[in-house]
């Protein structure tokens, strides 16, 4: 296959996902729900479950931000969403035999998708802290041979960065189980990381009013208003937005870690051996029998016209 060029999947090649979201944190989380609900001629979309990070506001500020978009693309009576974990992975995980705990919506329906009889794995998409996925596991741990999980995250091999920092605990424990574990660097401020993966203001304002399908029922915005179109919104969430450079752009960072799903051409993928997470610090284990992936240098000019072209010319089946 050529590089750019996304391969055709019949309905039974699809890539079964789940998409995991800090929603109402940035204004990435909404695109990437946009883009994945846009290439339906790619994914076979089992469901979108949220987290709550320290930004944001509440579980149900990060849900309701989710529905927004959901709303906007057109999928309300196609997807169902599912309130997951405010608190961290060690806060939570001696709650698991419990009938009701937090998160176990999103927990137990992760468990039921991983569980269902298919020759497709099942991909988690991780664009938020990764408490949900790690309980999942943590409860049935059976299920790691079913699932792969792509997470948007982490500075590797430096410190820091946003979704590893809310949630230290899942990520350790999700390098420690026998799962297929892969890693879309963000890398704040490096050409290799998602970070580079950047569009501007000028250009969201110019491409993107009117994308999408038009819907009959308004939807009131996190910053007021009322839109009836995905790409006015979009429009919106970047004219209120803070911005540290000139001319202003923003990092898709969740976006980029959807599009890499999609074609992995617009990437580079390698295998390491699992390291360890010390208090928030990377340590190699390079004598260790197994291996994450990690993701870099992505192809920023592929993956930005593909969204583009994605908003332009979504596929959606109104008659599911």
């Amino acid at each position: 296959m050529e590089p750019g060029i996304t391969k055709k999947y019949s309905q039974s090649e699809k890539i079964r996902i789940i998409l995991d979201t800090d929603a109402n944190n940035e204004l990435d989380d909404q695109h990437a729900i946009a883009y994945m609900l846009f290439n339906e001629s790619i994914f076979d979309v089992e469901g979108i479950t949220i987290n709550k990070t320290r930004n944001g506001g509440s579980i149900d500020d990060h849900y309701d931000e989710a529905n927004r978009i959901v709303k906007l693309c057109g999928w309300h009576s196609r997807v169902e969403l599912y309130k997951g974990s405010t608190g961290s992975f060690e806060q939570i995980k001696d709650q698991l035999n419990n009938p009701v705990y937090d998160g176990s919506n999103a927990v137990n329906f992760i468990i039921s998708m991983a569980k269902k009889e298919s020759n497709r794995k099942l991909v988690l998409m991780a664009i938020g802290k990764l408490t949900n996925i790690a309980l999942a596991l943590h409860k049935v741990p059976s299920i790691s041979s079913k699932i792969r999980i792509v997470w948007l995250g982490s500075n590797y091999p430096d410190s820091g960065e946003y979704n590893q920092e809310n949630d230290l605990s899942s990520l350790q424990y999700i390098i420690d189980c026998n799962v297929d574990f892969q890693i879309a660097l963000v890398r704040y401020g490096e050409p290799s990381g998602t970070d580079a993966v950047r569009t501007s203001l000028s250009e969201i304002e110019k491409i993107m009013p009117g994308k999408g399908p038009s819907i009959s029922t308004p939807v009131i915005g996190r910053n007021g208003g009322s839109f009836t179109n995905f790409g006015d919104y979009s429009v919106n969430l970047f004219q209120n937005i803070d911005y540290n450079d000139d001319p202003p752009s923003r990092a898709l960072f969740d976006m980029a870690a959807v599009a890499i799903v999609k074609n992995p051409l617009w990437a580079k993928q390698q295998k390491i051996p699992k390291p360890e997470l010390i208090n928030g610090n990377w340590r190699e284990r390079p004598n260790h029998p197994n291996h994450i992936t990690l993701w870099e240098n992505f192809d920023k000019e592929k993956i930005i016209d593909d969204f583009y072209s994605s908003m332009k010319n979504y596929v959606f089946d109104q008659s599911i």
